[in-house]
């Protein structure tokens, strides 16, 4: 994809979202009094949200906006005074909040945040590629497989977690999966594992059938698309997800943004910073529907995590087994009982963790250890 930024693609994508809102400004009745004729979550089985934000850096997560990369001419395309005004500032604790205010005042003081190499909190992708369709195998099954070699792969031969949610009798018909991306129908093999999955240019009105479901379809059909087929802007990833999700309310979901990897490949730090700070509004939307809704209250836990790193300086653009640096992920963590596994806040003890990791422990936390006919990396409790 050779995308050339330009003021135009902006503006396009400006219209775009405020279509979107507008969308969901004019249908909030309509949206309300459908939401209040569903039968609300009573189950008290933990309900479980997973969210990645692709190839987005630890580096940004943990020190805000990069002075070397704003201050480039090549990355900041002649206007790195709209970096510095909307990221940057003096210290650190002040960048991060003002790229990630969600994570920042929220995760890290009632949730957990791992993966600062500044204080020696390392946390690694286990498979031998570090590119996404292997970091998002790893997430799911537990099993760092270096079969899984390419983003091209047929369907995924290893069981995931969703799909051994979807086996269980608490969770079953109550998983769904939205992702920006094309290939998630492949790494998490929908045919097999149970459970719908509304991938790239694929529309939530296949499996929701309301106006607002049908008037999201036509225009994420009818979208600027600068990534052409591969993926949709994560706008309409989110919002889809965000109406199923107060529609159907399931038990398990994930959402897969994508843009923090596709600015990035396109060396566009302003678009890369942009994306992610529009993520962590997002998570904020979530986590309040959350905490304000009978059922998921207090009873939901959040995964937020990436699927690989990226690389250092100039190589912040490319990820790949040839470039130093793009094993380093991170993850956070919200819920009821962290407590259980570590202290709250950002974890700084000297660690190192894996991506493999992470289905274990979020499947234990639920009550229901992932179990599957491939070997899982250990919970990391």
């Amino acid at each position: 994809m050779n995308l050339k930024n330009s003021s135009a693609h902006l503006a396009n994508f400006t219209l775009v979202a405020c279509f979107v809102l507008a969308l969901f400004a004019t249908n909030h009745v309509q949206a309300q009094t459908k939401i209040t004729s569903v039968k609300e979550t009573t189950n008290d089985a933990p309900n479980l949200i997973v969210i990645t934000t692709d190839g987005f850096r630890w580096q940004e997560v943990f020190n805000g906006m990069d002075f070397e990369l704003a201050n480039q001419k090549v990355f900041n395309h002649g206007d790195s005074s709209y970096l510095y005004k909307k990221y940057g500032a003096a210290t650190v604790s002040e960048r991060q909040k003002l790229l990630l205010p969600f994570l920042w005042n929220t995760v890290a003081t009632q949730g957990q945040l791992y993966g600062n190499r500044f204080k020696e909190n390392k946390v690694n992708v286990a498979n031998p590629h570090w590119f996404s369709y292997p970091g998002y195998n790893e997430i799911f099954t537990g099993y760092p497989d270096s079969i899984i070699n390419s983003n091209d792969y047929p369907p995924n031969p290893y069981s995931n977690f969703l799909g051994y949610l979807q086996q269980q009798k608490k969770y079953k018909g109550k998983v769904v999966a939205f992702a920006a991306w094309d290939a998630y129908d492949r790494i998490l093999n929908e045919a097999v594992s149970g459970f719908p999955v509304i991938n790239g240019f694929e529309s939530v009105s296949s499996i929701l059938k309301d106006p607002i479901s049908e008037n999201l379809s036509n225009l994420l059909k009818d979208s600027y698309q600068p990534f052409k087929k591969v993926e949709c802007l994560d706008v309409f990833t989110h919002y889809q997800a965000m109406h199923y999700l107060k529609t159907k309310q399931p038990k398990v979901m994930y959402i897969s943004y994508g843009e923090t990897d596709e600015w990035a490949h396109h060396g566009n730090y302003s678009n890369y910073l942009d994306a992610a700070h529009q993520v962590d509004a997002w998570l904020n939307d979530i986590w309040n529907y959350v905490q304000n809704t009978k059922g998921y209250k207090n009873n939901t836990y959040i995964l937020i995590t990436t699927d690989h790193g990226r690389g250092f300086g100039s190589e912040w653009t490319t990820h790949g087994a040839d470039v130093k640096g793009a094993a380093n992920i991170w993850f956070a963590l919200l819920g009821p009982g962290l407590q259980k596994i570590g202290p709250l806040g950002e974890q700084t003890k000297t660690q190192q963790l894996y991506q493999k990791q992470l289905a274990a422990t979020i499947t234990k936390l639920l009550g229901h250890p992932f179990k599957a006919e491939h070997p899982i990396g250990e919970a990391i409790y």
